[in-house]
């Protein structure tokens, strides 16, 4: 099987039309605010419980097989894990009952920086003339092929960014299902597109 690398743009895209898109949160973004969200009112004991249960997570992700694409299970678990462990870390230091993200200046700054992130790229639209600015909210989907007529193969599994459910299940085929892709001539099929970040009931 031939693999093809992709790496997902950061935060900016440009279309053909000229008009500049960006995502309101990067993929670690997201994670590290679903981590904040989960630990908030957690005593110490609780969250290093996640701390170890999301570093199995990671240990998991490692021995599993590599994906096409830098934004993967391996990168999501890293993130978490990470985390989780800072959260740990910050009670400890700061004596905390109860996670709180209010006590926490790790979180104040990461907010600092996503709105700076955001007015530095609506600036340098305007700078160029390039407007309006299109505010995109995007998810990232896990999305997995079965090879067709068999089900002894493994999957081939690639983590990416859309908008929706249905933009998620459509964008692999514009790349994979070339003819020097993975999915080419219809050798494999979607078999399951799934929302990981921000999880289910998680609004950003």
């Amino acid at each position: 099987m031939q693999h093809v690398e992709l790496v997902e743009t950061r935060d900016t895209l440009w279309t053909r039309t000229g008009l500049m898109s960006f995502y309101e949160y990067l993929p670690e973004e997201i994670a590290r605010l679903g981590v904040t969200r989960k630990a908030t009112g957690l005593a110490l004991g609780q969250v290093q419980t996640h701390v170890r249960l999301s570093r199995e997570r990671e240990e998991r992700a490692r021995e599993g097989p590599t994906e096409l694409l830098s934004l993967s299970e391996l990168a999501i678990a890293v993130w978490e894990y990470l985390e989780w462990k800072r959260v740990a870390h910050v009670m400890t230091e700061r004596q905390m009952p109860v996670y709180a993200p209010g006590q926490d200046p790790r979180v104040g700054r990461r907010e600092e920086q996503q709105m700076r992130r955001v007015a530095s790229d609506v600036a340098a639209a305007e700078q160029h003339g390039e407007a309006p600015v299109e505010m995109l909210r995007h998810r990232v989907y896990r999305i997995d092929a079965q090879q067709t007529g068999s089900l002894d193969e493994p999957r081939l599994t690639v983590h990416l960014m859309a908008s929706s459910l249905s933009e998620a299940a459509h964008r692999p085929w514009t790349v994979y299902g070339r003819p020097a892709g993975p999915y080419r001539q219809g050798e494999y099929r979607i078999t399951s597109v799934e929302q990981v970040l921000p999880e289910s009931g998680e609004l950003f």
